[in-house]
């Protein structure tokens, strides 16, 4: 299929079922947050899964290369994005399979209605007002920064948007991890696993994977963490398994 690129885009081959994903040259492209995530993460057979903040559409579509739920949904705030995302749907023929809506991920529920979904996933922005500075993009500001949503509207669309005993599953910073948890009982989701992931063995989490269920009873399992590199630029055997090379 003849896909039109538009300035500044890419063709970049994701080595998962011969896909492939348009992202900005000169964007905020996707990274290893969202590999891990869509590894951490599972859908099951028959079941509708829906991600908040897609992006371009990166977490949907390695879901559906590796699980064979029912139907994948993105929603995405920037109309640009989306645009892309749903490019990249019809160039993976995914028509069928994934839909690439537009809107706020504070308004979800009302978009989808509430308990609409089996499972819910989330790469969301990490930073608020208080970590870091904001980059002068507003593309990019919005995927790192908590400017459009915050980690409470994340959690509390998700937890409207599960079924009883649906699954939410998220990729963030370790820093935030006692707002998480709160956030996530807050809204009647208890976190059941989780995952520290380390850029190497010597050095400090620096990403955090967390499932939480809708009505589960309270026990978690933290699981062994992932360390991402050997050596520099050379990737642990469990990130060329998870990348499914």
């Amino acid at each position: 299929m003849i896909i039109d690129l538009k300035d500044n885009e890419r063709i970049d081959d994701l080595q998962r079922n011969g896909y492939q994903i348009i992202q900005k040259q000169n964007g905020f492209c996707f990274g290893m947050d969202a590999v891990l995530l869509s590894g951490f993460a599972n859908v099951k057979p028959g079941e509708r899964a829906v991600d908040l903040g897609t992006g371009t559409g990166i977490i949907p579509i390695l879901l559906e290369a590796k699980y064979d739920g029912l139907h994948y949904t993105g929603l995405e705030i920037q109309e640009e994005v989306a645009d892309m995302a749903r490019r990249s749907v019809a160039l993976n023929h995914l028509e069928d399979k994934l839909s690439i809506v537009t809107g706020d991920i504070k308004e979800a529920s009302r978009l989808f209605g509430a308990a609409s979904f089996d499972v819910v996933t989330s790469n969301p922005p990490y930073m608020n007002d208080a970590h870091g500075l904001k980059n002068p993009d507003l593309p990019k500001a919005i995927a790192r920064h908590e400017v459009l949503c915050t980690l409470d509207d994340v959690t509390r669309e998700a937890s409207r948007l599960l079924k009883p005993g649906g699954r939410f599953y998220m990729v963030h910073r370790p820093h935030r991890l006692i707002e998480i948890i709160t956030s996530l009982k807050n809204y009647g989701m208890e976190p059941k696993r989780m995952k520290m992931v380390h850029p190497f063995v010597d050095r400090e989490a620096n990403m955090v994977l967390i499932e939480a269920v809708r009505g589960g009873k309270s026990m978690i399992k933290v699981e062994a963490p992932v360390i991402v590199y050997k050596e520099q630029g050379v990737y642990t055997d469990e990130i060329y398994t998870i990348y499914g090379y």
